[in-house]
């Protein structure tokens, strides 16, 4: 039950004792999910108060653009930019991948590494052109498709290089596994153990992803473009999760 929030360790490089790292590596995925899951809450709350797009939960802007379809007004671009740059930017970190043709740890590093260059250009490019001022302008198109061309190379590291990740961006299936498991952890059946353990792994994305909405939201209000720093912090520290190699 709940097999997609089980731990899907990053591949192993070719001379590492797998009884010896599987264990580490596989709470290395779970600190990573979690932090990854802050990235997508504070992106998506700062594209959405910022830019009026959402960069992260990508659906949503389908739902958006559907709603002003029937009701008679025409979607905006941007919205319908968004989901093709997510198309693309996803086929483009397919290609990072098979280019660098590395195993899951040192790919994990690389695609981390385009990441958080990405989400750093959305800073500077916020910073010197105020993309907050004009919503609807060039400058808020640019900053947002940046913005969603972070979030795609993020999902796309997740299933390239994590086999069975569970999802960091869409909150719905995770929050949706949290109360079945707290269900059956409050039943106190068979399945008790097996449903705490999972409660507390389906917790470990909700709760960051929740607590980066709020620092995104507080950052915006308190920082303008400067916001734009929380999500490129927490990158780094992603980064700095993944050791260059493992012993």
């Amino acid at each position: 039950m709940f097999q997609g929030l089980e731990a899907a360790p990053i591949a192993q490089l070719p001379n590492e004792s797998p009884s010896r790292n599987i264990p580490d590596l596989a709470l290395l995925q779970r600190r990573l999910t979690s932090v990854l899951s802050a990235v997508a809450g504070t992106v998506d709350v700062i594209s959405f108060v910022s830019l009026k797009l959402f960069a992260a939960h990508i659906t949503g802007n389908l739902v958006v653009i559907a709603a002003m379809l029937v009701s008679g007004g025409p979607p905006r671009m941007d919205q319908i930019l968004a989901v093709h740059v997510f198309f693309v930017a996803v086929a483009l970190v397919w290609l990072i991948a098979r280019r660098f043709d590395r195993p899951g740890h040192s790919l994990v590093r690389v695609l981390l590494l385009v990441h958080l260059l990405l989400l750093t250009c959305v800073l500077i490019y916020s910073i010197i052109s105020h993309p907050d001022a004009n919503p609807r302008g060039l400058a808020s198109d640019v900053a947002a498709m940046l913005a969603v061309s972070a979030m795609a190379c993020q999902w796309g590291l997740l299933r390239l290089a994590v086999p069975g990740a569970p999802s960091t961006a869409v909150m719905s299936g995770n929050l949706a596994r949290t109360i079945l498991s707290l269900l059956d952890s409050l039943a106190q059946n068979e399945k008790g153990h097996d449903a705490r353990e999972q409660l507390k792994r389906s917790l470990e994305l909700v709760l960051p992803f929740f607590a980066g909405c709020l620092a995104g939201a507080a950052a915006v209000a308190h920082f303008g473009d400067w916001a734009w720093l929380f999500p490129v912090l927490l990158a780094v520290a992603a980064l700095l999760l993944v050791p260059r190699r493992l012993d």
